[in-house]
């Protein structure tokens, strides 16, 4: 699958529709800036390599 780039605007439209909850004009703007900075943010975790041993810990022990 190759990797498509996301439109912000559309994907705030859709999910918005999806969801039931209408987002005012007002907030529009913003909301989709947020959700452009989200994707930023998710792309960078996403890129990390992770080792093909590595193991799952099914508790979290700081």
């Amino acid at each position: 699958m190759e990797n498509q780039e996301l439109d912000v605007n559309k994907y705030v439209e859709q999910i918005s529709l999806l969801l039931d909850l209408p987002i005012k004009d007002e907030y529009r703007d913003e909301v989709v800036a947020n959700f452009a900075r989200i994707q930023a943010i998710a792309q960078l975790v996403n890129s990390f390599p992770l080792p093909a041993d590595i193991e799952v810990s099914p508790v979290f022990e700081p």
